[in-house]
């Protein structure tokens, strides 16, 4: 047969890839296959170097802490004993707010919960590196961000519960906080949506002449939406004063970080392709973490450019309490993470250079317990799922319009005195 007649019998059949995870339920996990470097050994550019300067250190690991429990090398934030028990109790913090809302939900108080478990530095350590008023825009794995800015247990518990105390009247999913007074943007279920409006923040603070910097979280899985891609190139076109935080915990509900990409390169490898500054950080470990979101943040500020952080980290426990994760995944990898927990290193690091010690950490764990143990049962006074403590149901139709449309006012009217018929205690 002629060559080039279109036919095609000759050549080879086109076939897909499809990712597959490593190990599934039953497997034995294995994390010999991740390159993790030592501590200390990865350089650190200024930050107002070229974005290319920081290409190597997008497929590198930037690490702080050592196995020694030593900090190393020149990412090394040299923060103060008291600085670091603030970043330990605030993580503490989060984890014992986290197992109690938990329980909360089993118990049918809520119907919704997502814990943070193995996760709380890359929240509670990059708030502590950014300004208190600086924009935040979260996924929903930020507690800590709120929690470090000194936002109210009990607010979040009456949002979690949508009693009649919550701010935001029953009209968010529980967890998916907004606090104008704490900049911190409400969060929203549609994923990635936060990236392109914390460009477009950061470009209007800019044009304002504001001081303020945008930073933005989102978990790996998200970096596949189009929103991301439309985020980075507007921020690379404009250089807006943001900082783009890829939470990358192995796991987007139940399928693995291959689907958005992760076996072909890192996540902080894409802000190569941006001509945008780019980190890979160890998550687990609080010291980098803040490292990275500081020097990322006075890059910002100086008009220097957007940065693409991707913190290397794992999702402990299920996505959500609708997550059976051993449903997808070997019941081993949690034990076997290479990048331990991010309490216990900080913990540990503390206690070898004499700032700490178990029995302050057991004092402190007891009296965080009880403090979020108290605000819990103040919140529970304001009512708990399926009790009937709860906004009045002719809220449903305020906050929207300044003045409400007559046809929403008649049909608002229309829904109240129905229901009043029904149900009229």
């Amino acid at each position: 047969m002629a060559e080039g007649d279109g036919s095609g019998k000759n050549r080879p059949r086109l076939a897909l890839h499809v990712p597959e995870p490593k190990y599934r339920p039953g497997d034995v996990a294995d994390f010999s296959h991740l390159d993790i470097p030592p501590a200390g050994k990865q350089k650190r550019p200024d930050e107002a170097c070229a974005a290319a300067d920081t290409n190597p250190l997008c497929t590198d690991l930037i690490r702080v802490l050592g196995d020694d429990d030593q900090a190393h090398g020149p990412w090394d934030p040299r923060l103060s004993a008291d600085k670091m028990r603030a970043i330990l109790r605030d993580m503490a913090l989060v984890r014992i707010f986290d197992e109690r809302m938990y329980r909360g939900q089993r118990q049918g108080k809520t119907s919704f919960y997502m814990k943070c478990i193995g996760e709380e530095a890359t929240s509670v350590a990059a708030a502590h590196a950014l300004a208190f008023d600086d924009m935040v825009f979260p996924s929903y794995r930020q507690q800590g961000v709120l929690m470090v800015r000194d936002y109210p247990l009990i607010e979040m518990i009456n949002q979690i519960y949508s009693n009649k105390a919550d701010k935001l009247k029953g009209r968010q999913l529980p967890i998916m906080y907004s606090s104008r007074e704490h900049s911190f943007f409400s969060i929203s279920g549609n994923l990635a949506t936060q990236y392109p409006q914390a460009v477009g923040w950061a470009m209007a603070s800019a044009m304002q002449g504001d001081s303020r910097i945008a930073a933005t979280w989102m978990g790996e899985g998200s970096t596949a939406e189009g929103d991301f891609h439309s985020a980075l190139t507007f921020a690379a076109v404009y250089n807006a004063p943001t900082i783009f935080n890829v939470v990358n915990n192995q796991w987007a509900i139940s399928s693995f970080s291959g689907f958005a990409g992760a076996e072909r390169t890192t996540f902080a490898a894409r802000a190569i392709g941006y001509g945008i500054a780019g980190l890979r950080v160890d998550g687990n470990d609080a010291l980098a973490v803040y490292a990275a979101q500081l020097w990322a943040a006075d890059r910002a500020r100086s008009n220097d450019g957007p940065t693409l952080i991707e913190f290397f980290t794992y999702r402990a426990e299920g996505h959500s309490t609708s997550d059976d994760p051993s449903a997808y995944r070997s019941a081993q990898e949690q034990n076997e993470w290479p990048l331990g927990d991010p309490i216990t290193r900080l913990k540990n690091h503390l206690i070898a250079i004499g700032e700490w010690s178990d029995e302050q950490h057991d004092a402190m764990d007891k009296e965080l317990d009880e403090k979020v143990r108290a605000a819990t049962k103040e919140a529970e006074k304001n009512g708990i799922l399926g009790h009937g403590l709860h906004h009045p149901f002719k809220t449903m139709f305020e906050d929207v319009f300044e003045e409400l449309p007559w046809h929403l006012k008649e049909q608002s009217e229309q829904a109240i005195r129905e229901r009043e018929l029904k149900w009229p205690k």
